[in-house]
């Protein structure tokens, strides 16, 4: 068991892919959760990975709607920091070219 804090999901899913990943379990003789979890795990790694992704994440970062905390538990902690340099820049940008509108006003 990890050392990291576990908090209780609950979900609804295809009877499907339930009954394969209780099969998985029992052929690795462990539990339903322990699969889920490293199947999860397993996607959020690849996602981290995938360009496509990794830009849907970005574009959350830059509209506020995730926070720099979760940004580098998504994509790591040098990419978030490259991001968070990014949308400094884009935020002075936009201000910079507001500014410039006002003046020539």
């Amino acid at each position: 068991m990890s050392s990291e804090s576990k908090k209780r999901v609950q979900f609804r899913a295809p009877r499907g892919l339930v009954d394969r990943a209780d099969a998985l379990a029992t052929v690795f003789e462990t539990d339903r959760t322990d699969i889920l979890t490293d199947a999860l795990r397993e996607y959020l790694r690849n996602a981290s990975h995938d360009d496509e992704i990794t830009q849907e994440i970005a574009s959350a970062y830059y509209d506020d709607e995730i926070t720099f905390e979760q940004l580098t538990a998504l994509v790591g902690h040098e990419s978030a920091a490259n991001f968070r340099v990014l949308k400094t820049q884009l935020n002075d940008d936009f201000l910079d070219d507001a500014t410039t509108e006002l003046s020539d006003s």
